[in-house]
């Protein structure tokens, strides 16, 4: 067991050093200006299965000087998501949406459902679940001091934190499955045809609703055959074939 735990290590060493080699490697292409080798070295990192932001990123440049919309879009949107808060990434990725054909309005959340959606992504599934198991834990450890407390000032104030601590444990809950439910609704995908036809029913010969171009973000919202139901951020709604589309969350 110790002598394959070993090669394993050896054999995971080995490959890391090997696309940490061909990352050095595009990065002095692309400051040579060579912009097609640099992607080729990149993506040949992206075939043994290593995502990271800063990869993305740099591809996402190489593509961008050779005027690549929808690869550019792409891997700009795929660094976003494994870093959301570089700004870097944001303000390239908004130079590279300035390339697209399509302007597309987006429908803004009002009223509740705009306040709801903040709350409940101001923190992922996982950190609302902790704050759950926490409110929780509080609660029986404040019910265990009301029932033993003798003063009636403690008995008041444990049972009052108590109450607060199960409300949070129960608001919590709720909030990670909202988290949860939108994460799943959040199937973003980029177009990659130069121009595709937008179909009302999932064939060919179905009535044509709209056109989209490369470097265009929609919403997956359904699979037949192969064609996938979209939506965008205006919320008109059609049928694309799925050869056009490159789906972002998939890694």
């Amino acid at each position: 067991m110790r002598a394959i735990a070993l090669l394993i290590f050896c054999f995971s060493f080995f490959g890391y050093s090997q696309n940490n080699q061909l990352f050095e490697e595009a990065n002095a292409l692309y400051y040579d200006g060579k912009y097609a080798e640099s992607i080729e070295k990149y993506e040949s990192i992206l075939e043994s299965e290593v995502h990271s932001s800063e990869l993305y990123f740099n591809l996402a440049n190489a593509n961008y000087k050779l005027n690549n919309i929808a690869p550019s879009v792409y891997y700009y949107e795929k660094a976003l998501l494994l870093s959301p808060n570089d700004e870097e990434i944001k303000n390239n990725l908004a130079f590279a949406r300035n390339m697209t054909i399509d302007a597309i309005d987006t429908v803004p959340d009002v009223g509740f459902a705009k306040i709801l959606k903040n709350f409940v992504t101001t923190l992922n599934a996982d950190t609302w679940a902790i704050i759950a198991v926490i409110g929780v834990f509080v609660f029986v450890l404040l019910f265990l001091l009301y029932h033993f407390a003798q003063a009636t000032s403690r008995k008041r104030l444990a049972f009052i934190i108590s109450v607060a601590s199960l409300f949070v444990a129960c608001l919590s809950v709720a909030m990670a499955f909202q988290k949860v439910q939108l994460d799943k609704k959040d199937n973003p995908a980029i177009v990659f045809a130069q121009e595709s036809r937008v179909k009302a029913d999932p064939n060919k010969m179905s009535e044509e609703v709209f056109r989209l171009h490369e470097g265009t973000k929609i919403q997956v919202l359904d699979t037949y055959e192969d064609w996938k139901k979209i939506q965008l951020s205006d919320n008109s709604i059609g049928w694309i074939q799925s050869q056009d589309i490159k789906m972002l969350n998939e890694f």
